[in-house]
C-alpha cells in the first residue's frame, strides 16, 4: 500500500513534503482572494499576527467601524472562502493528515494535542522559535475550525471532555462511559498514576472491556517527539502503542496530568497545586532529595504550576512552619517521610543508637546520619566525641547510661 503524506513527513521531514503542512502558506495564499480590509481583520480575529485573538471591539477601533460591522464582514469573508473553487486543492492534504490522526488516536483528540502534533509535523527544525509554532497553532486552529468544518467537529469543552476535534460521525456514548468508571477508581483509589499505569488501570475496567473493539486500531504514526517534558519521561512505546486511550485521558476534562507526568482527578492538589505549601511539597517530592529554599523558590517559578511568581522569603516560612518538612542543613530542606529527623546532629546521632540492637562502628552511625541529615561526616565524628552523650566499646559507639 502507498505510504500516507504523514508517513513521508515523519520518515524524511523534507521540506517540500512539511511545505505540504504550512497553515500560514495555505491560509495566505487563500487570503489573496480578500480585500485587504477582510485579510485584515480575520488576521486580528484569529490572532494570525502573533498578538493574540483580539475582540471585535478592538478590531473594530483598528478599522473605525462598528462592533456587528467587524461581525459581519468576518462572517461574509469566511463565508467567500469556503466557495473558493480551489479551497479543497489547499487544504487537502490537511484534511487527510488530520483524519489519519485522529483515526489512530480513536476518533477524538483535544485540540492542543492535536495542534501541537501537526505543528510538530510541520516544522522542519527544532530551532524553530516557540513563538512561531503558537502562531502557526492559530492558523491551524483557523483551517479547521472554519474551512474543514464540514469534515470535523469541535468539542466545546463540557461533560466529559475539554475543546477537541473529532471525526464528523465519531459516538462519544462510550468514551463518557469509560471516563465515568476511570474517574470513580481514581478517586476510590485516592493516589496518582504515571501515564503506563493509568493506560492499565484503564484497560482492566469493566467499560472498557465492554467496548474493546472499538479500540482495535492499527498504530503506526510515531509521535514519542512531542511526549513528555523537561520535568519527565514518557513511556514512549506503550503510548504509541495505545493512542486511542492515551488519547482519551489528555482529552478528559475531570482527569490531568500534572508538571511532573502524573495522572489523578484535575482538581487534586498534587495534580493542580492551589497553595505556595501544595507546590513546594511537590517540587521536593519528585526532585527526591532535599533543596536550598532558593532553589525551591526558583524551581516552582521555573515549572510555572500558575501565573503566581513564588517568593523565596515566602517559601522558607512556610518551609520553616510546616511539620513535613525538615531542616537538613543550612538552608537546606526535606520531607519528613524520606525518614529525615529534626535536631541537631548529636539529637540525630542519639536516635541512630536507640533504634540499634547495640553499639554500632562510626562508619555505621556516619551512613545513618547521613540518611537523615544533609552534613559533612567530620561534623558527625566531632558530634562522637561528646563524652557526656556516647560512650566508646572498641571500635563501637552507644549510648552513655
Amino acid at each position: 500500500m502507498e505510504n500516507s503524506i504523514l508517513d513521508k513527513i515523519i520518515s524524511n521531514h523534507k521540506a517540500e513534503e512539511v511545505a505540504k503542512l504550512n497553515a500560514a502558506e495555505i491560509v495566505n495564499n487563500l487570503f489573496n482572494e480578500l480585500s485587504e480590509r477582510e485579510r485584515d481583520i480575520l488576521t486580528r480575529r484569529f490572532g494570525l499576527h502573533g498578538q493574540g485573538r483580539e475582540t471585535l471591539e478592538t478590531a473594530g477601533s483598528a478599522h473605525q467601524l462598528t462592533r456587528e460591522r467587524i461581525r459581519q464582514i468576518e462572517v461574509a469573508s469566511i463565508k467567500k472562502l469556503r466557495e473558493l473553487k480551489r479551497l479543497e486543492e489547499y487544504v487537502d492534504v490537511l484534511k487527510n493528515v488530520i483524519n489519519q490522526l485522529l483515526d489512530e488516536h480513536g476518533g477524538i483528540m483535544e485540540r492542543n494535542y492535536l495542534l501541537k502534533l501537526l505543528v510538530d509535523f510541520s516544522f522542519t527544525s527544532d530551532s524553530d522559535r516557540e513563538k512561531d509554532k503558537e502562531v502557526h497553532k492559530n492558523y491551524l486552529h483557523f483551517l479547521i475550525s472554519k474551512l474543514l468544518h464540514e469534515h470535523f467537529e469541535e468539542v466545546n469543552g463540557i461533560g466529559h471532555f475539554k475543546e477537541a476535534y473529532k471525526t464528523k460521525y465519531q459516538n462519544l456514548e462510550h468514551l463518557e462511559e469509560i471516563l465515568i468508571e476511570l474517574l470513580s477508581k481514581i478517586e476510590e483509589a485516592k493516589k496518582i498514576y504515571k501515564t503506563d499505569e493509568l493506560i492499565s488501570l484503564l484497560k482492566e475496567l469493566k467499560s472498557f472491556q465492554k467496548h474493546q473493539e472499538k479500540f482495535n486500531i492499527d498504530y503506526n504514526i510515531d509521535i514519542s517527539r512531542v511526549l513528555g517534558s523537561d520535568l519527565y519521561e514518557e513511556k514512549a512505546d506503550v503510548i504509541n502503542a495505545n493512542k486511542a486511550l492515551y488519547s482519551l485521558l489528555v482529552t478528559a476534562r475531570k482527569i490531568e496530568q500534572n508538571k511532573f507526568g502524573y495522572w489523578g482527578k484535575y482538581n487534586a492538589r498534587d495534580i493542580k497545586p492551589k497553595t505556595i505549601n501544595d507546590k513546594i511539597y511537590l517540587v521536593l517530592k519528585n526532585y527526591g532529595k532535599p533543596l536550598h529554599f532558593v532553589e525551591i523558590a526558583d524551581r516552582i517559578n521555573k515549572i510555572g504550576f500558575d501565573k503566581k511568581q513564588a517568593n523565596a522569603a515566602t517559601v522558607h516560612n512556610e518551609l520553616i512552619l510546616d511539620k513535613k518538612y525538615v531542616l537538613v542543613g543550612r538552608g537546606l530542606y526535606g520531607l519528613k517521610e524520606w525518614g529525615y529527623k529534626k535536631g541537631t546532629v548529636t539529637d540525630v546521632i542519639k536516635d541512630v543508637l536507640k533504634e540499634s540492637d547495640g553499639p554500632i562502628s562510626r562508619d555505621e552511625i556516619i551512613d545513618k546520619v547521613l540518611d537523615k541529615r544533609v552534613v559533612k561526616k567530620t561534623t558527625i565524628i566531632l558530634a562522637l566525641m561528646n563524652k557526656d552523650m556516647f560512650t566508646r566499646v572498641g571500635d563501637k559507639y552507644k549510648l552513655k547510661e
